[in-house]
């Protein structure tokens, strides 16, 4: 009878608990094309929503939790932090965190 209880109990709990939605966070380069897609991911305006939303769904993603720019030297080890690199004519590379859910 004990073990029946128990039993019980451990479903409830199971039961109770929330599914976690699996998510993943996606950094890419900002670039700008012209279209003022990359000002709507970094500055997090309402226009970047639609455009995280479709990088999310291209990588089988329901949708985006959330977008914004992101320091590079908050990305350790991903991208080269010489000089050199990642600056051309001028100009560096920025770079976008979209954090995509299922």
């Amino acid at each position: 009878m004990r073990s029946a209880i128990a039993a019980l109990a451990v479903a409830a709990a199971m039961l109770g608990t929330s599914a976690h939605a699996e998510k993943r966070l996606f950094i890419v380069a900002n670039h700008a094309d012209g279209y003022g897609v990359d000002d709507c991911l970094s500055t997090g305006a309402a226009c970047g929503k639609a455009v995280a939303n479709s990088y999310c769904r291209s990588h089988e993603f329901a949708q985006a939790e959330s977008f914004r720019k992101v320091d590079r030297n908050d990305i350790t080890g991903a991208i080269p932090t010489n000089d050199s690199g990642p600056c051309k004519g001028g100009g560096c590379e920025h770079f976008v965190a979209i954090e995509c859910s299922r």
